[in-house]
């Protein structure tokens, strides 16, 4: 039997490097020996790219290979670059092309996309060191538009990278200043209380063009999740969920919305607040979901009596037919 060379990027430059690792990991672990010739492409954390352990160059890591599972987070993996190399080589990859995964990361603009489809999000505004304005006047502003508190994180990155909250006006622009300095730009939004939710979406799946996994309910400690809970692995997601079927539903058809509007492919996932009243506000969309154990992705895989290896399998058929 000629098996199937599978290429499984992982690692790469951005904050999100660890969880890079785990899912490539659980990726390779998922797919059976007998029908793929799995390759373990890492690339470090100043860029260079190894081959089964030993440095070498994309093209020559990339050599037959007969298709890519992306499983970078964040940076290359979502800015584009990964997916223009792939394409300037000719081999097909899972996931969104270049465009529709750089608009998902990139939240100022992937926020006025999701606006003209009249998807419901907290209200926002976008900072960055070219917006001409002192932190003072940006607060102000943003004061005019909004009350306090108020969420500022960072415009590209992922794993709740350097979000923090301002509580009140007058915390405001020192996180703004903080946040444009270490990142170049930053989004402020309302602070909209409730109940968090993940919901993922996977393309031609259990006979639908666009299937909605049935959304978890995510648990941690502490009055918001930050990017400590991630490292710290402090994440429940409980699935089955305790939403009613009318928030399932509304959940179901938000993600499936904003994966349409976005341009994405093959898959994503869609993080919610849904408020008291069961109203679910999109707070972002990855178009790149975590896989390991203890992630989100495969928690809502277990609940259809899916895997993470039928999934992989199902990315690599995704990426070979025509996006």
């Amino acid at each position: 039997m000629i098996r199937t060379v599978v290429g499984v990027v992982r690692g790469g430059t951005s904050s999100e490097y660890s969880f890079s690792l785990k899912t490539g990991a659980a990726l390779i672990a998922a797919l059976p020996e007998e029908k793929y010739d799995v390759r373990d492409i890492f690339i470090d954390r100043n860029g260079t790219w190894y081959l089964y352990g030993t440095p070498s160059t994309p093209v020559r890591a990339l050599a037959q290979v007969d298709v890519v599972l992306n499983a970078l987070h964040g940076g290359a993996g979502e800015d584009g670059t990964l997916q223009r190399l792939l394409v300037r080589a000719g081999i097909p990859f899972s996931g969104s092309d270049a465009r529709g995964a750089s608009l998902a990361l990139h939240k100022a603009r992937a926020r006025e996309r999701l606006a003209q489809f009249g998807i419901r999000m907290p209200r926002g505004m976008h900072f960055s060191r070219e917006s001409g304005m002192h932190t003072g006047d940006m607060a102000r502003a943003v004061f005019e538009r909004f009350s306090p508190p108020y969420v500022v994180k960072p415009a590209t990155e992922g794993a709740s990278v350097g979000v923090v909250i301002a509580h009140t006006l007058a915390q405001l622009p020192d996180a703004l200043g903080d946040t444009i300095d270490k990142y170049g730009g930053a989004v402020v939004e309302e602070y909209v209380r409730g109940k968090e939710a993940t919901v993922g979406i996977i393309e031609r799946f259990r006979g639908k063009d666009v299937y909605a996994l049935p959304p978890a309910a995510v648990v941690y400690e502490g009055a918001h999740l930050t990017h400590d809970h991630h490292q710290a692995g402090a994440i429940a997601y409980h699935c089955p969920s305790p939403f009613s079927h009318d928030e399932k539903y509304a959940l179901e058809e938000a993600a499936r919305l904003a994966h349409r509007a976005l341009g994405l492919s093959h898959f994503s996932r869609a993080d919610f607040m849904l408020t008291p009243r069961g109203v679910p506000y999109l707070l972002e969309v990855n178009a790149q979901p975590k896989l390991y154990d203890g992630a989100a992705f495969p928690k809502m895989l277990e609940t259809v009596g899916s895997s993470v290896g039928e999934f992989a399998e199902h990315a690599i058929m995704l990426a070979r037919s025509v996006k």
